[in-house]
């Protein structure tokens, strides 16, 4: 009698090949998305930076709302049909958009569709992402997961740093709309690559209702409240979370459309335009975050993550101190712009490094110890958990940046991310996950 004998590689396994391909495929489009809509409502709104933060919070407030929906719905209905599902309903609502901002032209038709667009489409990626994120587990081995994940993060870096310098690119040189229509064709793709997975499922035999929700996320809450370290790690990420979005979501958009894009010369002005500085951040993230996610695939899957994870944490606060302090006494006060871009790319290739082995690690440890019928609620939960203040932080950024400007966001977000690492390192049930 013979037996199948286990890929040596994740990628010989044909359900993981499909994840992937339908994952890099929407992740692209997701990536075009997010950099031509940032800079797009700041270029029709004459740079208003409160309007920018108020999109980025209600889109929040939608993918919080409907992440449980997501949670109760990934553990109880086959996964790969959410996820193709979840796909072709995005593509379809940009598309739609996409042509009504083409019959409506004004500025204020286009800032409505795309806050309707923000809204609908989060809802859905709420529903989208506690199946995907529950997905691995069902369709590879326990001892492959680390290597899974890591080949995930090589993705997200290759896309950080191909991706966003292609939507630098394109938004420099595409109409709005033919932009936005690529991005729809991308998510539909994804949805084709998903609908030819296949993995043994079964399917819940209870009819899905409100009650029955309401008992699975308690059930998941509950759970999670028996996992003291799990607890801590998302307390943490909460307000790191809290943050770390006001950096990424309004000071970047905002600093180079204010800082870089009026300054009369900069670094590498002749070949970069303003907005592709963006890019070239993403770019620094990615690369590092590659090295780092290509380090750990080749490494054993470690048993005890959770003290090196909140060190690696207070390294970043490092980071994010000296971005703030770099800000106020080379931009603000004048001495160098070029210096500033110079100390933000190697702020970003310290972050990128950092991510990877912060998120890889955490991801592999949660999906080994969750048990797989609870997967996408608690999933879920942890999602919630950790994102839930990013809309307030969202609002409150942009209204910091339109008061106060930079400098003052920028340290208070430096200070409050290294509180939180700090208090993290010295929570005693840490050292246990």
């Amino acid at each position: 009698m013979s037996h199948e004998t286990k890929p040596a590689n994740t990628f010989q396994n044909r359900n993981f090949r499909l994840v992937f391909l339908g994952a890099l495929v929407s992740e692209l489009g997701a990536i075009l998305y997010s950099f031509a809509v940032g800079f797009y409502i700041l270029e029709i709104s004459d740079n208003n930076a409160f309007l920018q933060g108020l999109y980025l919070a209600l889109c929040g407030v939608a993918l919080l709302l409907f992440t449980p929906v997501g949670g109760v719905l990934g553990d109880r209905i086959n996964k790969a049909k959410i996820m193709y599902i979840c796909d072709f309903m995005k593509g379809g609502m940009i598309v739609l958009a996409t042509v009504l901002m083409m019959i409506l032209p004004s500025s204020a038709a286009h800032i409505a569709i795309l806050f309707v667009l923000g809204i609908l489409g989060n809802a859905v990626s709420g529903i989208f992402d506690p199946a995907a994120g529950a997905m691995l587990p069902n369709i590879v081995e326990p001892e492959q997961l680390q290597q899974a994940n890591a080949y995930f993060s090589v993705k997200s870096s290759m896309e950080s740093i191909l991706g966003v310098v292609l939507a630098g690119l394109l938004y420099a040189v595409l109409p709005i709309n033919i932009l936005f229509l690529a991005v729809g064709a991308c998510f539909i793709a994804s949805g084709v690559s998903e609908m030819l997975i296949r993995y043994d499922h079964t399917t819940s035999a209870e009819p899905i209702t409100i009650r029955l929700a309401v008992s699975d996320m308690k059930d998941g809450i509950l759970y999670l409240k028996s996992q003291k370290a799990i607890m801590a790690i998302l307390g943490a990420a909460l307000f790191i979370n809290f943050f770390i979005t006001p950096v990424t979501g309004n000071f970047i958009p905002y600093f180079i459309r204010t800082d870089l894009g009026t300054a009369p010369a900069y670094l590498f002005d002749s070949l970069l335009k303003p907005e592709m500085w963006s890019s070239v951040f993403s770019a620094c993230i990615g690369a590092s975050s590659l090295i780092g996610a290509v380090m750990i695939s080749a490494r054993e899957q470690e048993e005890k993550c959770g003290l090196k994870i909140a060190k690696r944490l207070c390294a970043f606060s490092g980071v994010m101190i000296a971005l703030a302090v770099g800000y106020g006494w080379l931009v603000a006060a004048g001495v160098s712009l070029n210096a500033f871009l110079l100390l933000f790319c190697a702020g970003g290739l310290t972050i990128g490094f950092l991510l990877s082995f912060i998120n890889i690690p955490l991801n592999t440890t949660l999906q080994r110890r969750v048990e797989r019928n609870k997967l996408s609620k608690v999933g879920s939960i942890v999602s919630i958990g950790s994102q839930g203040m990013t809309p307030i932080a969202s609002v409150l950024a942009g209204a910091a940046l339109q008061a106060f400007g930079s400098t003052v966001l920028l340290a208070v977000c430096a200070a409050g991310f290294t509180i939180t690492a700090v208090l993290l390192l010295t929570n005693r049930y840490v050292k246990t996950l």
